[in-house]
């Protein structure tokens, strides 16, 4: 668990979990067989949403990290008029990078709004992107009309957020966004605690200036050429297109749909999902064996 400051001197919360045979980056470098794994967060969730990936990856080898955007969970939430944006979300996720896979390329996994800012950074630095792991994600709204929706619904969610609080986030409707649909679980338990301990304030402005605005990057998809993993609940109906989508477009991409799952499905049918995920990165480690060779 560390903080780091960006540039603008803002607080951003990671948690670098590595194998036992690591002991720091330039082990994780070294050993350069099984990439590092960076997950980013849904709008209005926390680090915390990917506890359950931890153990199984880092199990198989790979190096976790988790972190929190600006504006959520652990991190700061900076009230300047220029503090949130999506260039603020990549160069943050830059500096996470920096701190636990320095010059290295990592797997850019993100659910939701997460994945939208992984791709956000696969255009600006597909240098340092071994892999995407898309999760019910979308390329963002190219159509004027699908945008502004997009933004009106952000909109509500801040309004309700300011007026309601969190609690009521979290049970009411919206709780499948973002805890998923069994919230009786032992992880959507743990994962809407962090939720609720969040600053209101952040997470509002963080809507309407970063997720409500974030402009598509549809037509960068086809230059895209890494290894994309493109997974999506069979019962997130929102995404399920979108997950077709980039799936068609990204040049590399496995698409798979989870039976029964809906919008947070790494909690949901975390079992499942994280054998997809290993599948995944198994044949990451295999084209670097066999480039080794």
């Amino acid at each position: 668990m560390a903080n780091l400051k960006t540039d603008d001197g803002v607080s951003i919360y990671y948690e670098h979990h590595l194998p036992e045979n690591g002991g720091g980056p330039a082990d994780v470098a070294d050993s350069a067989s099984k990439p590092t794994v960076i997950f980013s967060c849904a709008y209005c969730t926390t680090h915390e949403n990917w506890r359950g990936q931890v153990e199984p990856l880092v199990a198989a080898g790979h190096p976790v990290v988790l972190w929190d955007l600006r504006g959520h969970g652990n991190s700061g939430s900076p009230e300047g008029p220029d503090d949130y944006s999506i260039e603020w979300v990549v160069a943050d996720l830059y500096a996470v990078a920096e701190a636990t896979t320095p010059g290295q390329p990592f797997v850019a996994a993100g659910l939701s709004f997460g994945g939208l800012a992984s791709l956000h950074f696969a255009v600006r630095h597909p240098d340092r992107v071994a892999a995407l792991a898309l999760i019910d994600a979308g390329p963002g709204f190219k159509n004027p009309e699908a945008a502004a929706g997009w933004a009106a619904q952000v909109e509500r969610t801040a309004n309700f957020l300011e007026t309601r609080g969190l609690k009521d986030f979290v049970e009411g409707r919206a709780g499948t966004t973002c805890i998923g649909a069994k919230s009786e679980l032992p992880a959507a338990r743990a994962a809407a605690a962090a939720i609720c301990a969040q600053s209101v304030p952040g997470l509002a402005r963080f809507g309407r200036e970063v997720s409500g605005l974030a402009p598509s990057v549809i037509d960068d998809l086809a230059s895209l050429d890494m290894p994309a993993l493109v997974v999506v609940g069979e019962n997130d109906k929102p995404f399920l297109r979108a997950a077709e989508v980039m799936a068609a477009k990204l040049p590399r991409s496995h698409h798979v749909v989870i039976a029964g799952a809906g919008h947070i499905v790494n909690i949901e049918e975390a079992e499942i999902f994280n054998r997809e995920m290993l599948d995944f990165l198994s044949t990451l480690t295999e084209v670097g064996s066999e480039a080794g060779a």
